[in-house]
């Protein structure tokens, strides 16, 4: 069984004749407990193309410590990251292999580099013993294991201060100035994997760890249109990758994340349809529109369950007739009943995993047509702009419409709009700046208030079912009822609201502004 651990840690350089100034006038240290050497020797895994190392993923089986293991580690920020550990074996565990599938799919793993550490270890500790962090010079020796690159070796000594659990990041900077008084320096690498595969093979680093502009990702490298919509694609799909093990894992809103990423891609399909070949991304976007619609099945779920909690919550006591709270946790187990399961289960998927490969396609050979070529400034505002006139055609339709069912569905239609041209409007920025910022925020601010609309269309079904159920066990129906009325007087205002914010959103100087 696989644990997880948060890693929080600062590298500097040392010498093996590095020596530690006396740490226990760091504030809060009483005393550095000295507990040894321990040997460590660990092989990383990696595919041919080196894809972990390019994600800053590690992943190792390492012997000797007291954490002897596989590990696979994700970047949290700067100096923090996830450590997922699981037992000693000969093989990798099928849990850790799940959590890179994304980035591998089904392209083998091999050991690319060997560390053996002689790793002096030291306890820094409070005035009642708790342990502040870990202190650890390390005097390392990588070897290269690829084929192209193999007995290529590197050696280096490093100082490693790792935050205990539970402690305070700011421990760590009253510890680096001491360490920094002494004349110990940063380290220039993130962790000893890169600096190994820097050190034994520099070479084979770029392929694939370039800089975001030597991929085409910086905004100064961005010439034209197309560049600008592949940097939005690439940046959208990247997301995808990086969040399915955060949803494997059950991280908070990952899978909200997640979804987001899928519609940001779909739409830029089909709003940059002059830059981009529909013939190539409609049947990726297609795909991409059954996957959010997979996710969503648990984020709808997630986001109804916590709405109906809030509402019940913020009744008054003497309103919360009958065994409410109990009937909304039957309600919610019913429909939370083997989700998460199902969830991993399509992540896991050959369908899943085929569109990931497609969208690999797409980045390797971009479909792009001749209005890739043309200025930004020229072809962005016009798909932008085209996004906000079926928005306003959606809002008029349903504001013409008599408040009820159909009018409903007109304004679940608006909402639909007003995302796509917010979506548009976010991926023109780096192109346009301001006035793309101020399009997307004047078309969220209309989306936000429609999506609150549609959940209280949904929200009300629920407490009808809710009631519904409640009275057929015996039970009253009088807070079920209460709620509902409660929230169609919400959708009834937000109604009230629309034309203001309406207004806001479609004002002749956005568009000017947007075609400069």
């Amino acid at each position: 069984m696989a644990d997880s651990k948060r890693e929080i840690e600062r590298k500097y350089e040392a010498t093996p004749g590095t020596r530690l100034p006396d740490l226990t006038r760091a504030a809060g240290v009483r005393e550095v407990a000295h507990r040894g050497v321990h040997e460590l020797d660990a092989v990383y895994y990696d595919t041919e193309d080196l894809r972990l190392a390019a994600a800053s993923l590690t992943l190792r089986r390492r012997t000797g410590g007291d954490d002897e293991g596989w590990h696979l580690k994700f970047p949290v920020a700067s100096g923090i990251r996830d450590e997922i550990r699981a037992p000693l074996d000969g093989t990798l565990p099928a849990e850790l292999a799940a959590l890179l599938r994304s980035r591998v799919r089904h392209t083998p793993l091999a050991p690319v580099v060997r560390l053996r550490s002689a790793r002096d270890v030291h306890h820094l500790l409070a005035a009642d013993g708790t342990l502040l962090a870990e202190l650890s010079i390390d005097r390392v020796r990588a070897e290269r294991l690829t084929e192209d690159g193999g007995g290529a070796t590197a050696e280096w000594t490093e100082l490693e201060v790792e935050l205990a659990d539970d402690g305070d990041p700011a421990f760590l900077d009253v510890v680096e100035r001491r360490l920094r008084k002494a004349g110990v320096r940063p380290s220039a690498s993130a962790s000893k994997l890169a600096r190994a595969l820097a050190e034994t093979a520099p070479a084979m680093m770029s392929r694939g760890s370039g800089t975001e502009d030597e991929r085409g990702g910086g905004p100064e490298a961005r010439a034209t249109a197309g560049d600008h919509v592949l940097a939005y694609v690439r940046e959208q799909i990247e997301a995808i990758i990086t969040l399915d093990p955060a949803v494997r894992r059950d991280l908070p809103d990952s899978l909200h994340r997640m979804r987001v990423a899928t519609r940001r891609l779909r739409s830029a399909f089909k709003t940059y349809r002059k830059v981009l070949d529909r013939t190539v991304t409609d049947p990726v976007g297609e795909e991409l529109r059954w996957l959010a619609a997979e996710l969503g099945i648990d984020r709808d779920r997630e986001v109804l369950e916590e709405r109906l909690r809030t509402a019940l919550a913020e009744l008054p006591r003497t309103l919360r007739l009958g065994p409410v709270r109990a009937r909304l946790r039957i309600w919610s187990a019913a429909r939370r009943a083997g989700s998460r399961r199902r969830t991993v289960a399509l992540l896991d998927g050959q369908r899943y995993l085929t569109l990931l490969d497609s969208l690999d396609a797409l980045l390797a050979d971009p479909p792009l047509l001749p209005g890739a070529a043309r200025e930004p400034a020229k072809a962005l505002p016009r798909a932008v702009l085209k996004t906000h006139d079926r928005l306003a055609a959606r809002i008029g339709h349903a504001l013409a419409l008599p408040p009820g069912h159909e009018r409903d569905l007109a304004l679940h239609g608006a909402r639909k709009a007003a995302k796509r041209a917010r979506y548009a409007g976010e991926a023109a920025r780096p192109a346009l700046g301001r006035p793309a910022k101020r399009f997307a925020r004047r078309t969220k601010a209309v989306q936000t208030l429609l999506g609150d609309h549609q959940d209280s269309v949904v929200a009300r079904e629920a407490l009808r079912d809710l009631a519904v159920q409640a009275h057929a066990a015996g039970e009253s129906a009088f807070t079920w009822g209460l709620l509902y009325g409660r929230e169609e007087a919400r959708a009834a205002a937000g109604e009230r609201e629309l034309p203001e914010v309406w207004r806001k959103a479609s004002g002749p100087e956005l568009r000017a502004d947007l075609k400069g």
